[in-house]
């Protein structure tokens, strides 16, 4: 038995009592709400203040923001759906695990661009101005959207080359491997994994020892982006994690099978929800231009009602 067809058994084996699945979903739905409801806030703020939408650090922060919202949305409609519907449509889930998939591969690299905006800004001032345009950084978020794309739409292919058509018409328990089942396709992921961590942490270690030198000399700026590498370096980390999450829920139903949904639960939340919650803290109340103009949208909202 594969790993991926041990995964799907476990899960049946061993379904949630209904008071612990309820819990579950609870949980689940009050984080991400609360997750969305503050990201709105951002983005609002963004959206009502001009002066963003000619910094290109607080248009890779949208972005991130946007794009953490996607995926947390995505992921806890997957997993309420797990414990309603149950089983999808194979084409159903191939479209909301490849959306998910963008999504989620777009994060480590969008927290890649804004380490090096940093490092641009603290270790090359005076051309911080002709590099980070705000075209090349529209140019660099598509160029992120198309790595995940390349990254990811080959699974797709490579299902639709080897599965018979009557596959796409079954039911399935909507997870990755049981959409994209395909041996190579697992072969492909643990590949671009490895290349994703490689490339991501050497360029957050990169800036991070690089803005550390400069801010040893240099302004309280200097060592505030240090500060901001340190916390997309955590955030990263938690991010890569997704990369090793096919090998942490194999060695979990190996070491604790008949607690494995519970397993499966701890590190949805860790893999998924957990580094989502971070962006509004590294822009939305540490970085003081946008913590003003959150406070002054927020007294505004509040004196309006």
């Amino acid at each position: 038995m594969n790993v991926s067809s041990a995964n799907v058994t476990v899960v049946i084996e061993y379904r949630d009592s209904f008071s612990k699945a309820v819990t579950k979903n609870v949980i689940v739905v009050v984080l991400s709400i609360s997750i969305n409801y503050i990201n709105a806030g951002l983005i609002r703020t963004f959206r009502k203040h001009q002066i963003f939408y000619m910094n290109p650090r607080y248009i890779l922060f949208f972005h991130l923001v946007v794009n953490d919202m996607i995926q947390v949305t995505l992921t806890v409609m997957l997993f309420i759906i797990s414990y309603t519907i149950y089983k999808l449509n194979v084409s159903i889930c191939c479209i909301f695990i490849l959306l998910a998939l963008f999504t989620t591969e777009n994060t480590p690299l969008n927290l890649a661009c804004m380490a090096v905006e940093c490092y641009i800004a603290i270790c090359v001032p005076l051309r911080h101005m002709q590099i980070c345009t705000v075209k090349r950084t529209l140019m660099l978020i598509g160029l992120i959207w198309t790595t995940s794309m390349l990254s990811v739409l080959p699974d797709l292919f490579i299902t639709l080359a080897t599965e018979p058509l009557d596959f796409f018409h079954t039911r399935v328990f909507c997870l990755r491997e049981t959409a994209f089942r395909n041996p190579h396709i697992i072969k492909k992921r643990d590949i671009t994994y490895i290349i994703y961590l490689v490339i991501v942490w050497f360029v957050i270690f990169y800036t991070y020892f690089k803005i550390l030198f400069t801010a040893k000399t240099a302004s309280k700026d200097a060592k505030k982006a240090r500060n901001t590498i340190l916390l997309h370096g955590f955030q990263v980390l938690l991010c890569m994690a997704t990369y090793a999450e096919p090998l942490l829920k194999h060695a979990l139903h190996l070491w604790f099978p008949k607690n494995y949904t519970d397993s499966l639960f701890a590190t949805y939340i860790i893999v998924q929800i957990l580094p989502r919650s971070i962006s509004p803290i590294i822009y939305g109340v540490r970085d003081k231009t946008f913590r003003r103009y959150l406070k002054r949208n927020l007294l505004c909202t509040v004196s309006s009602q």
